[in-house]
């Protein structure tokens, strides 16, 4: 552990490692998604809405450096202070473009004065040998990160939800990335997708542990307006385990679990999301503040002399 929390914190392993106050700079590098753009588009995620991954200063034709500043004083006017500033390429999929032009627009974003790292948002079955030399050569002078958004390991939830990949391919983009030996590897999942029960999400912890990752990103099924997943939590709401009759509580005591049952290796970035309200529907999590809900788990961790990883199976 690297936290006095009962869990192994990215934020304060990450001011450990850089010695001081992170701030992650939300960029929107413009790439779009093959999953919905290629000359055969394939329909999208289910649960996708492309304008809910970028804050107001980048969802304009900006330039990288344009957002960069921005966002700086974005959170500079919200009295956000930081020592080091991480550029993260969070909207779309982040590898969708030709060798040429990711090296000009990663070189950009680690090109900034302020900047002192880069996060690298995108799919597993979008990434290749040559994108991760570029990131290798970047992180011999500047932290860099790998973020793959796998959302579940059961294939069957993955087809469910139009994901486009299976979880093979996940294995493979992790072991990819793996050889550079300076990247970090993160990943999102999401919990409560149609189908899931609460023994099949803790259960699906022993696969991402198998991953060897060096952070996670854990959030609930958000369910956006005018989306697939939208229309089917309208007609078929028993398909969801976090509906209408479960808590911030319930969610809670959900995401203890888990933790207990990941390795405590991996750091945790993120217990819960938040999008705009207007863009959700009123579903039991759309509104939950996330300082609110760490501080909820955190107590029940506690109470429960609970920690990362003490119910792994060794």
């Amino acid at each position: 552990m690297t936290t006095t929390l009962p869990y192994n914190d990215y934020g304060t392993a990450m001011r450990h490692r850089l010695g001081g106050r992170i701030q992650k700079l939300a960029i929107d590098a413009h790439l779009g998604c093959p999953h919905r753009h290629d000359e055969e588009p394939r329909g999208g995620c289910s649960f996708c809405l492309g304008e809910a991954f970028s804050p107001s200063y980048c969802r304009s034709r900006a330039s990288i450096t344009e957002q960069i500043e921005a966002a700086i004083a974005f959170h500079q006017q919200r009295g956000r202070k930081a020592e080091y500033y991480i550029a993260y390429l969070q909207a779309g999929t982040n590898t969708y473009a030709d060798i040429d032009t990711l090296t000009r627009l990663y070189s950009e974003a680690v090109g900034h004065r302020a900047i002192s790292g880069l996060i690298v948002g995108t799919r597993p079955d979008c990434i290749s040998s040559e994108i991760v030399d570029i990131l290798d050569d970047i992180s011999h002078s500047k932290y860099v990160a790998i973020e793959y958004g796998i959302e579940a390991t059961d294939d069957a939830t993955l087809r469910h939800i139009n994901r486009g990949h299976d979880f093979a391919a996940a294995e493979r983009a992790v072991a990819l990335a793996r050889r550079a030996k300076r990247i970090d590897i993160g990943a999102h999942f999401i919990l409560g997708l149609p189908y899931q029960t609460r023994k099949s999400i803790v259960a699906q912890t022993a696969k991402i542990n198998a991953l060897s990752l060096d952070y996670i990103k854990l959030h609930q099924l958000q369910i956006y307006r005018n989306t697939p997943i939208a229309e089917e939590w309208m007609t078929h709401r028993e398909r969801f385990l976090l509906g209408g009759e479960h808590s911030a509580s319930d969610y809670a005591d959900l995401v203890v679990e888990i933790i207990r049952h990941l390795s405590p290796t991996t750091a945790i970035d993120r217990l819960i999301a938040r999008a705009p309200r207007n863009l959700l529907l009123d579903t039991p999590f759309a509104g939950i503040d996330p300082d609110s809900f760490r501080h909820m788990v955190v107590e029940r961790m506690r109470r429960l002399s609970a920690t990362q990883g003490d119910m792994v199976q060794m």
